[in-house]
């Protein structure tokens, strides 16, 4: 018998390589693993604009409306185009509403998958993965990166008791699609509860074999340093952070690398409160190792007023484990379990006062700070793309009515 052609994946996203972002880092992983299993790829996204909501790339990189780009491991990028915009909410959802319309007829130019996956938070991205999932009646796969539609109306983005249209049609999307993935087994027991009927989790990782365990931090050093990178936004509540920063004083640096919608306020209140903070704009590569190795501890946070945080895991906890660095944990539920799992630091509530003491502590006793394999060794069983792709592949496979991916 004849072999059957290569599974074909449609890919939706609202951000893909050459930016960096974490939808970027998620996928160019996946998308190498199943192109390496011979897997046939395409992929629907805006022109590269992220993060600063506008083209800063030549053309050849950043890509062109309408036309084909080849990927770096032979999948095919069709663009579409983005509307410039600041650094406001509302920009960015009016840009990712008309790129999600675009990704329509974007999509429609592809050839026919075998199954098409829309990746949020972007949730308009999720309206059109659904569109044009039932124009080509194949499979739909919608992946909730976040634990939407609950984060809005913990982001007040939804008032009363009555639901909102977001609402209903996140959770019109999420029913009525063949698969939803997850990135914690949290939130996918949430959507359970729900009735949404098959759910599988494919947590957020890493390569691990690339990322460079780092010696412990200086013994000796005079000046404890504590590093924050990513978001700068709402969900973080980084005025905690700095607040806390302030409380400790000259004995300390912060050391805050990203952007966000709330980064001009958290500038304006280090200054308010002459807090030892240093900002820094996003990083990649050597400049980010370079921050790791400095710091005595790294931060991972999630405001602690949210519901939805406690089925939330934010992507770089990952990569700080991996690292060997302590980790001061201002988070709760599925992402507190895996740092107290993993033996990776401290997990402190989101108040100025006990992250200040615990930092004068570390800074007391700086042997707190020397952390073992078994933080990295976590990540490996756990959170290693090698197994995520392999556990992507087979549920995108039994979907399709195909045998199961081998990598």
């Amino acid at each position: 018998m004849p072999e059957k052609e290569p599974l074909k994946v449609l890919l939706l996203a609202h951000s893909y390589w050459p930016e960096h972002s974490p939808p970027q880092r998620r996928w160019s992983a996946f998308i190498r693993d199943f192109r390496h299993a011979g897997w046939q790829v395409d992929v629907v996204a805006p022109v590269a604009h992220f993060p600063v909501g506008r083209r800063e790339l030549p053309r050849q990189e950043a890509g062109v409306p309408f036309r084909t780009q080849r990927g770096r491991f032979g999948e095919r990028i069709m663009r579409v185009p983005f509307i410039p915009h600041g650094n406001s909410q509302l920009g960015r959802l009016v840009d990712q509403c008309f790129s999600a319309v675009m990704s329509i007829p974007g999509s429609l130019l592809r050839r026919r998958p075998d199954v098409i996956v829309a990746t949020a938070p972007s949730l308009p991205i999720l309206a059109a993965g659904f569109i044009v999932s039932r124009i080509r009646r194949v499979p739909l796969v919608v992946e909730m990166r976040d634990a939407w539609p609950d984060l809005a109306r913990d982001a007040r983005l939804v008032q009363g008791s009555v639901k909102s249209v977001v609402e209903h049609v996140v959770e019109f999307i999420q029913n009525r699609a063949e698969l939803v993935v997850t990135v914690t087994e949290g939130f996918a027991d949430t959507l359970r509860a729900r009735g949404v009927r098959n759910v599988s989790t494919v947590s957020n990782g890493l390569d691990v074999d690339t990322i460079p365990v780092l010696p412990a931090p200086d013994m000796d050093k005079e000046v404890f340093t504590a590093l924050y990178l990513g978001n700068h936004g709402a969900s973080q509540r980084l005025d905690v952070i700095i607040r806390a920063s302030a409380l400790v004083g000259s004995s300390m640096r912060l050391t805050l690398v990203g952007h966000g919608t709330q980064r001009k306020d958290l500038v304006r209140l280090a200054r308010e409160l002459d807090a030892p903070v240093t900002f820094l704009p996003s990083l990649h590569g050597p400049e980010v190792l370079e921050q790791y190795a400095k710091a005595d501890t790294c931060i991972v946070s999630l405001r602690d007023d949210w519901k939805s945080f406690k089925t939330t895991v934010p992507s770089k906890t990952y990569e700080v484990l991996a690292i060997g660095r302590h980790v001061t944990a201002v988070v709760l539920g599925e992402a507190e379990r895996i740092v107290r799992d993993a033996g990776a630091g401290d997990v402190v509530k989101a108040h100025p006062e006990a992250i200040a003491a615990l930092w004068r502590g570390l800074a007391a006793d700086r042997g707190r700070l020397i952390r073992s394999e078994d933080s990295r060794q976590w990540v490996k069983e756990n959170a290693d793309y090698s197994q995520l792709s392999a556990r992507y592949m087979n549920v995108i496979s039994e979907l399709a009515g195909r045998p199961p991916g081998v990598l």
